[in-house]
């Protein structure tokens, strides 16, 4: 869906939810908090719920469920729509979409020209960056950082210290965790699991039920 047009952000009403007249500056950005103006029976939102902060209409859909709670902050270009929820104190900034049924929640960031969509969940003080996308059920979580063009998917997780960038791609039933960074062109899939101190790049596959730990590169 098209974000719509920019309005003035100090008077924000639509059919979904209003400022409340509270605002706060963050990095020079002054931001809003919002109130449903419309029940949300979805995420037992009710009319008159304060919600998360904005800095603009830019920055939250009213035509669909997606919300935004609690210290949550959606800004700059940053879109959020479809049924996704950013909650407690998470960030969505830069030209970062987040959207369908996925979460962003606890100190979770996410941003740059990063996407988080279908069922993803981006979680703890997890990092989302770059031009990185995460989709399907994947999860993100712990200290876990996801940059660059990385692709996480399916059912994969990331979570620990690890770190998943440059174009590598973890997918299926796959998981990232620890130190483990995987980089470059690197592929991750099926049952397979990469942990440790392990190091997976270039045009590394591990995939099937394989295990990659310790100290190992690939």
């Amino acid at each position: 869906m098209a974000k719509p047009n920019i309005q003035d952000a100090l008077a924000i009403r639509n059919s979904k939810y209003q400022t409340t007249g509270e605002t706060r500056v963050e990095d020079g950005v002054t931001l809003h908090r919002i109130r449903a103006v419309r029940d949300i029976p979805r995420y037992e939102v009710k009319a008159g719920d304060p919600g998360g902060w904005i800095e603009s209409e830019n920055n939250l859909s009213e035509h669909d469920d997606a919300w935004v709670y609690d210290d949550a902050q959606v800004f700059g270009d940053a879109w959020v729509s479809g049924d996704a929820r950013v909650s407690d104190d998470a960030q969505v900034f830069g030209d970062a979409w987040v959207s369908g049924d996925a979460r962003v929640y606890g100190d979770a960031w996410v941003f740059d020209d990063a996407r988080v969509f279908g069922n993803a969940w981006v979680f703890g003080n997890a990092r989302v960056s770059g031009h990185a996308r995460v989709s399907g059920h994947a999860r993100i979580y712990g200290d876990a950082w996801v940059s660059g063009n990385a692709r996480v998917f399916g059912d994969a997780r990331v979570s620990d210290d690890a770190q998943v960038f440059g174009d590598a791609w973890v997918s299926g039933d796959a998981r990232v965790y620890g130190d483990a960074w995987v980089y470059g062109h690197a592929r991750i899939y099926g049952n397979a699991r990469v942990y440790g101190d392990a190091w997976v790049f270039g045009n590394a596959q591990v995939y099937g039920d394989a295990w990659v730990y310790g100290e190992i590169f690939e």
